[in-house]
């Protein structure tokens, strides 16, 4: 069925010749020379796009426009009209036109507008299909040798990039191979950590990247002590895919001065990642140093309550002591009251703001049937993200922000992964929980399906126990216990989940951000 193109001009008679070009493009034409007749006919008509005259006798244009749109919001219509007046073009702006030109038209500019607005995806989605399948063969071929960290973000980016564009073009059989080729990358990542994570923590390698325990130092400190006020904002569990989908919102209120991507330490789960960012320490260090604020693995109660001190403790070290406020949000209560009271934080010259809502998000559609219906996939996962962040008080506090002309820092302390197969693993009672990592005296599990630490200590890592290690889940594997085995892997395939390796939970962002 071609499609349907309704032209409403009180001096159609005139365009003709621009009629009969748009038919001998396949197109199906109506005209007629009312704005009364045009709501009369898409009444009773299906049409995919409506040519409108601004200035028609009887109803005119915008009040045309006004009503179709009152009805039919999801149709196209494009204005044309003799007048440049700018009150004209913003009154038909502002009722959500999709397109605006200026007589006299020719036939080249109404064929753009029509397929501007009818063919675009289509166009889209084969330039998005063709870019892909050129970019597959020279991803696949950096896969094929050795990387650097740095040449290692270059591919996360350009899988970020590609995974948004083919999930837009909505291509089925591009996506699956994008699947593929994604999971290749996280095989080969999970090698690559296998062989320097270590390294990198012992001071080993010349090439490590920015971690969460140097994220502080290296990247936020040199911010702050440049601007008179700042806010650190973390979102926590934030993935880059996640960053990328938000970005646009806060580029109408910011100028994105910094965009990078840096390692989160293991195990990628807050009260290791989040912590070491804090104390600018490695885990098993802040548990030496400050033994008061560090929980065990087996020990009642909340593994992140001293954040602030930590971070106070670091600024020390540093030489940079400084009056700072800090603040938790763990709800929508509690979010909405800091928004109420954000003019009483404005005082001192760093805010640090700590926000779960992500994290709760993810840990969530493990256990809300309604949660993993909205969120079954990662592009779901990602739309969900974003409608959150539309409607939240997180929002609002940037946009505070941006009109006092405050800077602010973005980051997170690690990412998550959409878990599909499971790994058997056996432990004792005193074994956690996490379904990406474990740490444990006498696990048993397969040493092909995991990135060990048999001591501890060589990733600066907390023991508790003198015979315990570490295991962590590569790619988008998950722990499973034999006891209730299939009832386990069914309950928790496809649940994002963190604590493991893998390139969504360690490769996360940071970003700085002014006000335009």
């Amino acid at each position: 069925m071609s499609e349907r193109i309704l032209w409403a001009d009180d001096e159609i008679d005139l365009l003709k010749p621009h009629v009969l070009f748009l038919q001998g493009k396949g197109y199906e034409v109506v005209t007629t020379n009312s704005g009364a007749e045009a709501l009369d006919l898409i009444e009773d008509e299906r049409f995919d796009i409506v040519f409108l005259d601004e200035n028609m006798p009887g109803l005119t244009g915008v009040e045309t426009l006004e009503r179709i749109k009152s009805k039919f919001p999801a149709l196209p219509v494009v204005m044309i009209t003799k007048s440049e007046e700018e009150t004209i073009m913003n009154e038909a702006i502002g009722s959500n036109i999709s397109d605006y030109l200026i007589k006299p038209v020719n036939p080249n500019q109404i064929l753009l507008a029509v397929k501007k607005n009818l063919e675009n995806r289509k166009l889209v989605s084969e330039k998005t299909s063709m870019a892909y399948q050129r970019q597959f063969r020279e991803i696949g071929s950096q896969l094929s040798v050795s990387l650097d960290f740095n040449e290692w973000v270059d591919i996360f980016k350009q899988l970020v990039h590609w995974e948004l564009e083919l999930s837009r073009s909505q291509n089925e059989s591009l996506s699956d191979i994008f699947l593929m080729q994604k999971g290749e990358a996280n095989s080969v990542f999970a090698r690559f950590i296998k062989e320097n994570y270590t390294d990198w923590l012992q001071g080993k390698s010349e090439n490590k990247p920015v971690l969460s325990h140097t994220l502080f130092r290296e990247r936020c400190l040199p911010i702050i002590k440049k601007e008179n006020k700042t806010f650190l904002i973390i979102i926590d569990n934030l993935r880059f895919d996640q960053w990328k989908v938000i970005r646009p919102r806060l580029e109408e209120m910011y100028r994105v001065d910094k965009e990078e991507v840096y390692c989160s330490i293991l195990p990628t789960a807050t009260q290791y990642a989040r912590n070491a960012f804090f104390a600018g320490l490695l885990p098993g260090e802040i548990q030496k140093r400050f033994p008061q604020y560090w929980t065990r693995e087996r020990d009642e109660g909340a593994r992140n309550q001293f954040e602030k001190e930590l971070l106070e403790e670091q600024m020390k070290r540093l030489g940079a002591g400084m009056p700072l406020n800090y603040h938790k949000i763990l709800n929508l209560t509690a979010g909405k009251k800091l928004l109420q009271t954000l003019n009483d934080y404005l005082n001192k010259p760093l805010n640090v703001l700590v926000y779960n809502f992500v994290d709760m998000l993810s840990h969530s559609r493990t256990e809300m049937e309604v949660i993993k219906e909205l969120a079954d996939d990662e592009a779901a996962y990602r739309s969900l993200t974003l409608s959150w962040f539309d409607h939240s008080p997180l929002y609002e506090i940037f946009r505070q922000l941006a009109d006092k002309k405050i800077p602010v820092i973005i980051t997170t302390d690690h990412g998550s992964v959409l878990v599909q197969n499971p790994t058997k693993v056996v432990g004792d009672k005193n074994t956690n929980t996490n379904l990406r990592y474990k740490t444990g005296k006498n696990l048993q599990y397969d040493p092909k399906e995991v990135f060990e630490v048999k001591n501890p200590a060589d990733a600066f890592l907390p023991r508790d126990h003198v015979s315990a290690n570490f295991i962590f889940a590569l790619e988008n594997r998950f722990f499973a216990y034999p006891n209730n085995y299939n009832y386990y892997v069914n309950y928790y395939k496809n649940t994002f989940q963190h604590g493991g390796v893998s390139l969504d939970e360690m490769m996360v962002p940071f970003a700085y951000l002014t006000p335009k």
